[in-house]
């Protein structure tokens, strides 16, 4: 089976992408999901099917398809794919906005007033609604109805008509206004023009359509992120040279160089040299991993202090790092299957209404009315039917709840992560960085008998002050932070793998391991044994020191549970949520860390696949899965789960994936990001309800023939001012902290 990604262009909603996926899915031999996020489609098809069929099959569909081109040079800036959108959003604004005031307000109509509504709303109407119109089209062909056919329909009748009433009618002679008067009474129409129902329904929903295109364009950024985690170039060592060249000229058993603060160019086995590898892109973890020949490392790892030469076992596609993309990609796939609100509520709503204005055109000519009156009828049907207020539903209240939210240091992405958090019962938190700092610290100090522990930890801080290692570095910062300057160190040497040893005031100091002190035939005191099995029990990194052939003290070296984190695991569980604690660390310092929150259930010791695995798993038995992570080990379970929540303080990667960012890094913002979501759903609800309802009470009254222009106007008005004050309250929203 051959793969490929095809660039999708013309798509509009998740119906859309549907049609695609069904289109291709109908050749023979070929598996297509598409992503309407990121406006790609990822198809499998065997050697039978070529590029050129499936490029045709999409353009059947009505949609344009591109064979993927290369990636811009890292100098290069992508185009940004929504300036087109964003200018063509501010011009419709500049016009609509007269139009609109004109239309309301009756000392702005001077004489001809309404023919300059008719110089600036045609623009609108014609070009800047033409993407809604070409949807329209397409979507006709095929014999289906989207939002953009109600969007369509409604303009261009209000357009329509008001063009007929000002060439034909009475509303083009000088000095028409628009009275205000609520009668109801039947009427030609002749003299009502409908141009700001047209003009600004137009640039509302363009609007709504810009904002929900800044957030898609973030949806492919975490694949983005993800791959410049990768070198893009290499020392290559053949023979006795060494070669530097691009990562995408080394191939499997090539053999390259690490030196010191490089990442891992691709996945292999070290064939020399011995060092310490961050490997927190893989596991989340802080300490880094001690290795030495034969040993496996990762590609984009960070080597952190020695040189290592590696012989390459995967490259390319074959990576971790790049399966990790196609784990988040996939995961984004699977997301982009759920449908708006809008287009569902109009799947219904638009036959109805082409059926009502048909049905009210047969009906008064059958009978024995004007055909003027008739078409008066049916053409309000479609214009009361074109809602002013479902353009602002969405982008209204998206806009108070994501305010609302990023003053509470929580940032929502779009409207479709709304839909999620209704059924949320689960909440799955990463440890490191989530739950605790994701640092390194100093938590106690024990000094054997006839030792005091500040002279301990002087004299162990001086040793580890030379060292880049993480747990050298929370020492010798924990020393100075309580003791202030630390005396100097001389003849300091790295044991690699095992500890440090250094001279001190005239006294040879060795810190490391236990078993390092042991070897050496160091006494080791049964007070100070039994304090290093308490803390490594307790989910601490014990580190022992000595001089003088004995044993003399143990630093307790761990990553800090955060103080908010109990508080907000007891929140989680006030609100009915579930919490659960995934993480890469091993079992002892995982249950530790949770008995300490008050988490129950614990899976610890997994990979990026094991924490999608997890995710899909709970997903199978019916659960709904919130995930809260940090880290690039997080991102494709972020983006697999239901709602992907991300630490402000985490990598980019994680943030990309994510749904919601919680920039506070306070974990008690999570429940207050369910709750506000939630809120700010229930709010389009309610919003999309009253867009309709209102336009669907006036319905009767257009077939009947009894549409008044002010009724019109004031059932869209009235529609929009509830939107609006609707929208507001989220900005009353309380967090629970």
């Amino acid at each position: 089976m051959n793969t490929l990604e095809l660039s999708i262009g013309g798509m509009t909603c998740a119906s859309c992408a549907a049609r695609v996926e069904k289109k291709l899915n109908k050749l023979d031999g070929v598996t297509a999901t598409v992503n309407y996020a990121t406006e790609k489609a990822r198809v499998e098809f065997g050697d039978n099917v070529s590029t050129d069929q499936l490029v045709s099959a999409v353009e059947s569909a009505g949609y344009q398809a591109a064979l993927p081109e290369p990636p811009n040079p890292p100098d290069v800036e992508p185009a940004d794919p929504t300036a087109a959108l964003r200018r063509r959003l501010i011009i419709c604004v500049a016009l609509s906005v007269p139009v609109i005031a004109m239309a309301m307000a009756p000392p702005l109509q001077f004489t001809y007033w309404q023919w300059l509504s008719l110089t600036l709303a045609a623009p609108v109407v014609v070009w800047g609604a033409w993407p809604f119109h070409r949807a329209t089209w397409a979507n006709l062909r095929h014999g289906t109805a989207t939002m953009d056919t109600l969007i369509s329909v409604g303009t261009l009748a209000a357009f329509g008509w008001s063009i007929y009433a000002l060439f034909w009618g009475t509303a083009g002679v000088p000095g028409m206004t628009h009275p205000f008067e609520l009668t109801i009474a039947r009427t030609d129409g002749s003299g009502n023009i409908y141009l700001e129902a047209a003009a600004g329904v137009t640039t509302f929903i363009l609007a709504g359509r810009y904002f929900e295109a800044r957030a898609k364009r973030r949806a492919g950024a975490a694949l983005r992120a993800l791959l410049e985690l990768g070198v893009r170039d290499v020392t290559v060592r053949r023979g006795a040279a060494e070669h530097r060249i691009p990562i995408d000229q080394l191939r499997v058993d090539d053999e390259f160089v690490v030196r010191p603060g490089e990442k891992v160019a691709a996945d292999g086995i070290i064939v020399e040299g011995a060092s310490a590898v961050d490997a927190s892109m893989l596991t989340g973890e802080s300490v880094p991993l001690e290795v030495k020949p034969g040993d496996r490392v990762v590609g984009a790892t960070v080597n952190v202090d020695g040189r290592l030469v590696v012989r390459a076992e995967r490259v390319g596609a074959d990576t971790q790092l790049a399966q990790m993309a196609r784990l988040v990609e996939d995961a984004q796939n699977g997301k982009a299957q759920a449908q708006r609100l809008a287009d569902r509520i109009s799947g219904v709503f638009v036959p109805v209404v082409l059926g009502l204005a048909v049905a009210t055109l047969g009906f008064w000519i059958g009978s024995g009315y004007p055909v003027a009156a008739a078409f008066t009828a049916a053409v309000a049907v479609l214009i009361i039917a074109c809602p002013c207020a479902l353009g602002l539903a969405t982008p209204m209240a998206l806009m108070v709840g994501t305010g609302r939210g990023a003053q509470l240091g929580i940032l929502i992405k779009g409207p479709e992560v709304l839909e999620s958090t209704r059924r949320v019962d689960t909440v799955i938190v990463d440890k490191t960085g989530t739950v605790t700092t994701g640092d390194m610290t100093l938590v106690d100090v024990f000094a054997a008998d006839g030792e005091q522990p500040d002279e301990v930890l002087r004299m162990a801080g001086a040793v580890e002050s030379p060292s880049e290692h993480p747990i050298a570095a929370a020492i010798a910062g924990g020393a100075r932070d309580k003791l202030g300057d630390l005396p100097a160190v001389d003849g300091f040497a790295n044991l690699r793998g095992l500890g440090v040893e250094g001279d001190v005031e005239g006294r040879r100091l060795t810190l490391g391991r236990l078993r390092l002190l042991s070897d050496r035939s160091f006494e080791i005191p049964d007070d100070l044994a039994s304090a290093v099995a308490r803390a490594e029990a307790g989910g601490s990194t014990a580190v022992t020191v000595g001089w003088d052939g004995r044993a003399r003290g143990v630093l307790m070296v761990a990553d800090a549970v955060k103080p908010t984190s109990a508080e907000a695991i007891s929140l989680l569980k006030r609100a009915g949520l579930t919490p659960i604690m995934v993480t890469g660390d091993n079992e002892a310092v995982a249950r530790t860390v949770a008995a300490q929150v008050g988490i129950d259930e614990v899976v610890a010791g997994v990979l990026p696949q094991d924490k999608v695995d997890t995710v899909t798993r709970l997903q199978r038995d019916g659960r709904v899965v919130a995930m809260v992570g940090d880290g690039v080990n997080d991102a494709a379970a972020l983006a697999q789960a239901d709602l992907g929540m991300a630490m402000g303080s985490g990598t980019d990667v994680a943030i990309e994936a994510s749904d919601l960012t919680l920039v506070s890094n306070d974990l008690r913002a999570v429940p207050d990001a369910i709750r506000l979501s939630r809120k700010t759903l229930s709010t389009i609800k309610s919003n999309l309800f009253w867009a309709f309802a209102y336009n669907v009470a006036a319905l009767p009254l257009a077939a009947a023939g009894l549409l008044n222009p002010m009724i019109a106007g004031a059932a869209m008005a009235f529609s929009s001012v509830f939107v609006v004050t609707n929208s507001l309250r989220l900005r009353a929203f309380t967090p629970s902290r």
